[in-house]
């Protein structure tokens, strides 16, 4: 009796030929993706360049001119060829560090609350509303700024902090309107508080459940959980909030020029009106006097640009630095 053989499937087999296509496939998908990724990337680094590279060649009339003194000339008298961006420099930093202690303040202790103590019904609630407050435009902040805050201020805070605390130069007299670099630092601290606040409760949640509960049985109060356990463990995250809510406060430009009052100034009273580097191109850039002004601005554009990338680098070596302490953090 004659057997008959079965003939075997090799590898060049049907099984054989859908795997070398699915290799070839996926040989082509990682060479596309890789190049993909790779064009991405030096799209951003090319962007940055051609940004960089249009800032520096239109501001290089007035560096010509006025060369790192311009840094530190106090007159801004656009019709006299005098310019100097130490105004716009102390209104940026006044008005940006002001709006970042409150809106921190602020932003942690919402943070806190909705992910710690709120009650739940309470906090799905709120959380989306603190959430909604970034979406607003900042020329609607501007105009609530401008009917709303800067005639309280003027009414009712600038007297009472004078009367109070007016020995310290910085509350000095109160003005006659209610635009000043502090009303513009408060229209900051709304548009800032949401971002840091919707973060930190973000990163206050992620905390484990075992790390609170654990701290609090062996008799720590909630201050102490707190202080020693979530804080610690979310140091990192909240000091990049931080960092994305103070890029907003130096960059924003139609919001401040609305309630700053658009004095390039340096007064130590904050009642007194200023300017900001942002506001000032936001401004005066669509109708530059002459050239000599234009170039100004853009030595201004710079500036501020440089002045973002510093605090970024500076803030992330910073939160690098801290870290995270994870599962480890210490009661005191």
């Amino acid at each position: 009796m004659t057997s008959i053989a079965t003939p075997e499937v090799g590898p060049t087999g049907g099984a054989g030929r859908r795997r070398n296509r699915l290799n070839i496939v996926d040989r082509r998908a990682n060479r596309a993706l890789r190049w993909l990724a790779f064009g991405a990337g030096a799209i951003v680094v090319l962007a940055m360049f051609a940004i960089a590279y249009q800032i520096l060649s239109g501001a290089s009339g007035a560096f010509d001119r006025y060369g790192f003194a311009f840094l530190g000339h106090k007159q801004w008298i656009p019709i006299e060829s005098k310019f100097g961006a130490w105004p716009f420099i102390y209104g940026t930093l006044v008005t940006s560090l002001s709006s970042l202690v409150l809106a921190t303040l602020l932003g942690v202790a919402i943070g806190l609350f909705l992910s710690l103590m709120a009650p739940r019904q309470i906090a799905v609630v709120i959380g989306p509303l603190v959430e909604l407050l970034a979406a607003i435009p900042s020329v609607v902040v501007g105009l609530l700024g401008i009917v709303l805050i800067a005639p309280f201020i003027k009414n009712h805070v600038e007297p009472w902090v004078h009367s109070a605390f007016g020995f310290i130069p910085l509350f000095g007299e109160p003005q006659g309107v209610g635009n000043s670099l502090f009303t513009a630092s408060l229209v900051l601290t709304i548009m800032v508080v949401p971002i840091i606040a919707a973060i930190s409760r973000d990163l206050f949640l992620t905390v484990p459940s075992e790390l609170r509960d654990g701290a609090e049985a062996l008799g720590a109060t909630r201050w102490e959980m707190i202080r020693g356990i979530v804080l610690p463990t979310t140091s990192s995250g909240v000091i990049a909030a931080c960092v994305l809510g103070f890029g907003r406060a130096i960059g924003e430009a139609i919001a401040v020029s609305q309630v700053v009052g658009g004095e390039p100034l340096n007064p130590v009273n904050w009642f007194k009106e200023g300017d900001t580097l942002a506001a000032a191109l936001a401004i005066q850039y669509p109708s530059p006097i002459d050239n000599l002004h234009a170039s100004a601005l853009l030595y201004l554009a710079a500036i501020l640009f440089v002045f973002g990338l510093i605090v970024n680098l500076l803030a992330r070596q910073i939160s690098s630095g801290i870290g995270t302490l994870g599962a480890f953090g210490t009661l005191k």
